[in-house]
């Protein structure tokens, strides 16, 4: 599986939205699953999806989709 959709399959899972709603400017608070505590769930997700822990400024800083993707280009993860 490509990396674009497991980043989408973890932001699914992690956020109990349908993956059909996970779009490049899908951002916190823009659904009302994504909320503070989701948010912490989400990361935990992304780090074991893609095997890597989050510095306390990244997860501070995931607010998008897009920035996921940003920022997990950080860890050496392309898309």
């Amino acid at each position: 599986m490509d990396p674009n959709q497991q980043l989408k399959n973890a932001f699914s899972q992690s956020l109990g939205i349908d993956g059909s709603v996970v779009y490049e400017n899908l951002a916190y608070g823009s659904t009302q699953g994504w909320d503070s505590v989701a948010h912490m769930g989400l990361v935990a997700e992304i780090e074991n999806t893609f095997d890597v822990m989050l510095a306390t400024d990244d997860v501070i800083d995931l607010s998008s989709f897009s920035k996921a993707k940003e920022i997990l280009g950080k860890y050496g993860i392309q898309f």
